[in-house]
């Protein structure tokens, strides 16, 4: 199923719930990750003004994260052009997925839909710390929950009470991790909690709550991977609404296709997409942004696949090249 074909769908979505919609997916394949970031806003300005002010837009999600100023700016994107916003989730909307859903009036949830925290990680600074993966070092991304568990698990778990002590126990953090990536973490929770109680106003009315649901979605939860489904989300105080079974179907038969197009299922393998030739061209989609009239764009990574045997001192080793041409979005 291609985007001609889901323009069948997003038009019956529109009849059914009386909207405008528009599909925003970003690839979780195994390999082929891609993440909710700010080259998109762009895009979304062409589509919506294609559409131009509206009463209501639906916007069906499909994200694992990315970047939640990108999530802020799509949010207040969406809202200079309707008076109503709500979001449809088919399978997932985790972390700045999370943060574009609590920024709408409504979520419309699957039974097998789930949220996430909202808890940032520090991905993209040179001074994060690295670590060896298969011989080659690599900048890990450093969670800001993840930080402060340590430091209170060091004051109220291990009850270190000693100034001493817990100099020495920052100290010894601030050797691991640079001090101005230390900073930048807790900029980031300041500015996360600030952002999701800005969002969280169109949503949810009682300040107290607002203030609990940010506390779980920061760190109550436990853990980054942990999920939220309906039931939960409805629980937390958020504003979910159950689809019906047409409405169902349709989300069902959207993700299906997106899923499909950005092959979600199948791990990237080099091996794998060169068989037995030593060259291959691919195209890969990694994140799609549609509505049912204005058109599609897809994000694409292209390029070329080379594999070549060189002899060493071990024996003969083969190695793949990969020739990246292209990585960006593209209106089809």
């Amino acid at each position: 199923m291609d985007y001609k074909t889901r323009t069948v769908l997003y038009k019956d979505v529109e009849t059914q719930r009386s909207t405008k919609v528009l599909a925003y997916a970003t690839s979780d394949r195994a390999g082929m990750e891609t993440t909710i970031a700010l080259d998109c806003v762009d895009l979304f300005v062409d589509l919506l003004d294609k559409i131009g002010p509206t009463k209501k837009i639906s916007l069906i999600l499909h994200a694992n994260g990315g970047q939640p100023l990108a999530a802020w700016r799509i949010v207040n994107l969406l809202r200079t052009f309707c008076d109503e916003l709500e979001v449809l989730i088919p399978m997932k909307a985790l972390s700045a997925g999370t943060l574009i859903s609590i920024g709408a009036d409504r979520l419309v949830m699957t039974k097998q839909a789930a949220l996430g925290p909202i808890d940032p990680s520090v991905v993209n600074n040179p001074l994060n710390p690295s670590v060896n993966v298969s011989g080659q070092m690599m900048r890990v991304p450093v969670s800001v929950e993840n930080v402060l568990g340590y430091l209170h698990a060091a004051k109220s778990e291990l009850n270190i009470k000693s100034e001493k002590h817990l100099a020495s126990i920052l100290q010894h953090l601030s050797s691991q991790v640079h001090p101005l990536v230390l900073g930048e973490v807790f900029r980031s929770r300041a500015q996360i909690r600030f952002l999701a109680d800005k969002l969280l106003k169109s949503q949810v009315k009682d300040a107290k709550k607002i203030k609990s649901i940010i506390s779980f979605l920061c760190a109550d939860s436990g853990g980054h991977d942990y999920t939220i489904n309906r039931r939960e989300a409805k629980e937390l105080g958020l504003n979910v609404e159950t689809p019906n079974s047409k409405i169902y179907d349709l989300l069902r038969a959207i993700h299906l296709s997106c899923s499909e197009e950005m092959k979600l299922l199948e791990p990237y393998s080099q091996q794998v997409e060169l068989g037995t030739s030593t060259t291959v061209q691919y195209r890969h989609v990694r994140g799609l942004l549609e509505d049912a009239s204005g058109g599609c764009y897809q994000f694409l990574s292209q390029g070329t696949l080379t594999k070549a045997t060189a002899q060493s001192p071990m024996g003969p080793q083969v190695a793949i090249s990969d020739q990246r041409t292209s990585e960006s979005w593209r209106k089809i």
